[in-house]
């Protein structure tokens, strides 16, 4: 890879034929949907660029955030995605992506390699928030997510209470204290 190459390359870039070659020859490794130079070490950032056929108005959340962030080892199967209300990102669901319109502070979303992405707060509430099972994966998630941070409860809470009539506030709350407890 040239200094100018792509953080992660994918078919887009060049054919795919030449980017399992080099995986297989160990120049490459795959990552999400994409490949990265050996000569670098795993990051947020590629993970993120791996994102790249996705529309890029969309915001990585919940598993797919947690993945981007490093506290799941693979991709989920199913890619999370959302979009604010305001934006309104026409994009239909999928069985490999799902996106739902949401509202959202400036301060819950970063920016990584031009992938915009829910911060590990904001992922860890809405794990908290959304998750249909919240059992022993999903709490070691949040539990991952508030360390990498460094956020706890004070904080989920102040950020809870920013809304009034926030759905689901009350079982994230019980959800959120029960990782902390552990």
């Amino acid at each position: 890879m040239t200094p100018h190459s792509p953080l992660v390359l994918s078919a887009d870039d060049l054919p795919l034929a030449e980017l399992l070659a080099a995986r297989l020859d160990g120049e490459v490794f795959g990552i999400g949907s994409g490949f990265a130079s050996v000569a670098e070490l795993e990051q947020p950032q590629h993970r993120a660029a791996s994102l790249g056929a996705a529309n890029s108005r969309l915001i990585a959340e919940q598993r797919t955030a947690a993945w981007i962030w490093g506290v799941l080892t693979r991709a989920p199967e199913r890619h999370e995605f959302c979009s604010t209300l305001t934006e309104r990102v026409a994009h239909q669901s999928s069985r490999f992506i799902t996106v739902r319109e949401v509202v959202l502070d400036p301060d819950d979303v970063v920016t990584l390699a031009g992938r915009q992405v829910t911060t590990p707060l904001r992922t860890c509430l809405d794990l908290a928030r959304f998750s249909s099972e919240f059992g022993r994966s999903e709490r070691a998630m949040v539990r991952d997510l508030m360390n990498l941070a460094g956020v706890g409860m004070l904080d989920f809470t102040r950020h809870l209470n920013r809304r009034r009539n926030l759905p689901h506030k009350t079982v994230a709350l019980a959800r959120l204290t029960e990782c902390v407890a552990a």
